[in-house]
């Protein structure tokens, strides 16, 4: 049987008269739909009211990436398994296609004769400074600084936010939704009050061991590859924004959505190759520091400047190039030679207090809260260093370990990780560690054949990862519940990962994302983590 084409202006075009031809004018049913009409506009004009964000662009968009993280988690219910780069492209077409095409064809609810006028906007403000593309546009009308500050809102956010989307789709999240409540309501209230209390471990069930359920996002910095290698890859503290930093010069921030992952900014340093970069405390400020130089760099990202310091009061190194950012206070920990480490305070850029260990130090690592501070030397050792008083409070060696190359705490406060030259990574009780000169570790790591390099462990204190730089693919995740490594994760068919300088997950562990030596930062998303 053949297809019936219906015409347009046809059969549907005459329901159509029929059902909105008025029987009566009834005065009564006017007025409510006037005041019901008056209420919709009234909610229309307080969700406009979202460009107002654009002011603090790296911070916010929680509740949309939210419901990306947990649209992304019900669609990947296939175990463990990795994208193929084809399959992520094919996908990503699918999936923006008719997203832009619906932003197109959106239409505004109402126009207001006020937002008609050509009023001139002076540009030249300090607020406003970044939202023009020229000197051309010295000023401009209302109309067209509303636009500007809407397209420049989207693309920091990784596509439209949840104003912006049709009224269609909106019906369609909302029904999805109450459907999730039905199935299981207690459940549901659950991941609400961990949506809006931003609970660090994300969810109540416990990560289990075996097989990490994950998928392969595009690279967090694929809007800006680096030309060289990469030092840094770094999640900021409370927003959902990423940064990279190498030896190409130059340190960028993008926004993460694991989809197209958008360029916020970048910045060049003349002649200063980056060795490693670090958010301040509070987030709103990068610290980098070079191979060969005293001098170091912060960059106020809020205020677009790039300042450096020449010069640190009581600071007697030829060269700045490790430090730690101290959990409480504005405040370095720098590295020096012959032992030394070296408290600094930004406020007034000189050193409060210095330490000395015997060897070199190889690795630094603070407690949860601050207080304590464990130092990894190259002769093997572990000092434990109580940060007021500057006093060592505590000493032993590492169990088997010839040369220490890293260190490690977990955020609970629970665990220690010490890497050595050998590959080896021992785990250890931080409780041991302070009231014995000679702990037993809980677990010796010997996945690693090369140096261990890197070691961070995840939010929830449940994921250790650990890499090589020296080696291909030398990256592995621990489950340290079980004290287990994941057995699907690097990939083994193919190169994914390839010599990794860096490590770091996510504020909540939704993402994880390593720097490599070709420039890229592979990111993942773990599924079992419902937040950011």
């Amino acid at each position: 049987m053949a297809d019936v084409i219906k015409l347009p202006g046809s059969e549907d075009k005459n329901r159509a008269k029929k059902r909105t031809r008025p029987a009566k004018s009834d005065p009564e049913k006017e007025e409510q739909l006037r005041q019901q009409n008056v209420k919709k506009l009234a909610v229309l004009g307080e969700e406009d009211g979202s460009v107002k964000r654009l002011e603090s662009l790296v911070f916010g968009a929680e509740d949309e990436l939210l419901e990306r993280l947990v649209e992304e988690e019900e669609d990947e219910q296939t175990g463990g398994l990795l994208l193929d780069d084809e399959e992520l492209e094919q996908s990503e077409e699918e999936e923006e296609a008719p997203h832009h095409q619906e932003l197109q064809t959106s239409k505004a609810a109402w126009v207001d004769e006020d937002d008609e006028l050509e009023e001139e906007v002076d540009m030249t403000h300090r607020y406003r400074r970044n939202l023009i593309k020229g000197e051309a546009e010295a000023s401009m009308t209302k109309q067209k600084l509303q636009q500007r500050m809407r397209e420049q809102f989207q693309k920091s956010m990784g596509g439209a936010p949840s104003w912006a989307e049709p009224s269609d789709q909106k019906k369609k999240k909302k029904k999805k939704k109450a459907d999730e409540e039905e199935d299981d309501d207690d459940e549901e209230e659950e991941d609400d009050l961990l949506r809006r209390t931003g609970n660090f471990v994300a969810s109540s069930e416990t990560l289990p061991g075996g097989v990490l359920r994950m998928k392969k996002c595009l690279p967090a910095n694929s809007a800006r590859p680096s030309e060289d290698r990469l030092s840094t890859v770094q999640f900021h503290p409370s927003a959902q924004v990423v940064m990279t930093a190498g030896l190409d010069q130059s340190i960028s921030l993008f926004q993460v959505d694991g989809k197209t992952n958008p360029k916020i900014q970048s910045i060049h340093l003349e002649r200063f190759p980056v060795h490693k970069a670090r958010f301040s405390r509070d987030g709103e400020t990068v610290i980098a520091t070079s191979l060969r130089n005293k001098m170091f760099y912060l960059y106020d990202m809020m205020e677009g400047r790039v300042a450096p310091v020449h010069t640190v009061r009581g600071l007697n190194e030829s060269r700045v190039k490790e430090f730690c950012v101290c959990p409480e206070g504005d405040a370095l920990l720098l590295s020096g030679t012959n032992g030394y480490l070296h408290l600094l305070t930004l406020k007034t850029n000189e050193v409060v207090r210095s330490m000395k260990i015997n060897g070199d130090v190889s690795g630094v690592a603070f407690s949860h809260d601050g207080s304590r501070v464990f130092v990894n030397s190259e002769d093997g050792e572990v000092y434990v260093w109580d940060v007021r008083s500057s006093r060592c409070v505590s000493r032993f060696s590492d169990d088997g370990c010839v040369k220490g190359t890293s260190i490690a705490t977990s955020p609970n406060g629970r665990y220690l990780a010490c890497g050595s030259q050998s590959g080896v990574v021992n785990i250890y009780f931080q409780e041991a560690c302070l009231n014995s000169t000679n702990p037993k570790p809980l677990k010796a790591v010997m996945n690693l054949l090369t140096s261990a390099t890197s070691l961070t462990f995840n939010p929830s204190s449940e994921i250790l990862a650990i890499a090589s730089r020296v080696e291909d693919e030398a990256v592995r995740l621990v489950h340290v519940p079980s004290l287990t490594v994941f057995s699907n994760f690097p990939v083994a068919k193919r190169k994914v990962a390839y010599r990794v300088s860096c490590l770091d997950f996510s504020p909540h562990s939704g993402f994880f994302s390593l720097a490599n030596n070709k420039g890229n930062a592979p990111l993942f998303r773990l599924l079992h983590y419902k937040d950011f």
